[in-house]
């Protein structure tokens, strides 16, 4: 089954740029999720395992790290296409 998640990223650091564009770039590296970036939020699509295991190894990166952040998440059934509003 194909799921999709909308995620923001905010982390809680003056600093919040570098914090982001790092998670965004860890999850452009599994080659099984399709991921679009846009101003406020990422979308990630793939096997709902892959991408639910995906998502908590790198949720748990970022929180592992020496700042807080908080993530909102939107899950989708099914990849969203453009036509979608």
């Amino acid at each position: 089954m194909r799921t999709a998640v909308e995620i923001s990223l905010y982390p809680l650091d003056a600093d919040y740029v570098p914090p982001i564009k790092d998670f965004i770039e860890r999850l452009n590296a599994y080659p099984d999720l399709d991921v679009v970036t846009n101003a406020m939020s990422t979308q990630v699509a793939g096997e709902h395992g892959l991408l639910f295991a995906a998502l908590e190894q790198e949720t748990r990166r970022t929180f592992g790290a020496e700042r807080r952040a908080v993530f909102v998440m939107k899950v989708l059934g099914g990849k969203p296409t453009s036509d979608e509003g």
